[in-house]
C-alpha cells in the first residue's frame, strides 16, 4: 500500500514503509507526534495540496491552460448533468 524501503548498515537492516493514514481522533494524532518526537516515524504534511496547486500542476502540463470562467463553466455543466439524473 505504501512506498518501501531498504536502510543497511554495519548493525542493523530497516525496512521503511510510507503509508498515508487517516486520523480520526485528536489523542491518534497525539500519538504519531509523539512518535515523531522520539525520531521513530517522521511525519510529512501533505493537507495544504488543494486545488490551486493541482491546478497549477496540470496548467504547466497544458499547451494552453484553461481560465477559471472556463473551469467554472465546466463544473457548472457536469453539476447540471449530474441533478438531471
Amino acid at each position: 500500500m505504501g512506498n518501501n524501503s531498504t536502510i543497511e548498515s554495519d548493525f542493523y537492516t530497516v525496512k521503511m514503509n510510507t503509508m498515508r493514514v487517516n486520523i480520526i481522533h485528536p489523542k491518534a494524532l497525539r500519538l504519531l507526534k509523539d512518535l515523531a518526537d522520539m525520531n521513530l516515524i517522521a511525519i510529512q504534511d501533505n493537507s495544504k495540496n488543494g486545488f490551486a496547486s493541482v491546478l497549477k500542476k496540470l496548467r504547466v502540463k497544458a499547451k494552453t491552460a484553461p481560465t477559471y470562467d472556463e473551469i467554472t463553466k465546466e463544473v457548472e455543466l457536469v453539476r447540471q448533468k449530474r441533478h438531471e439524473k
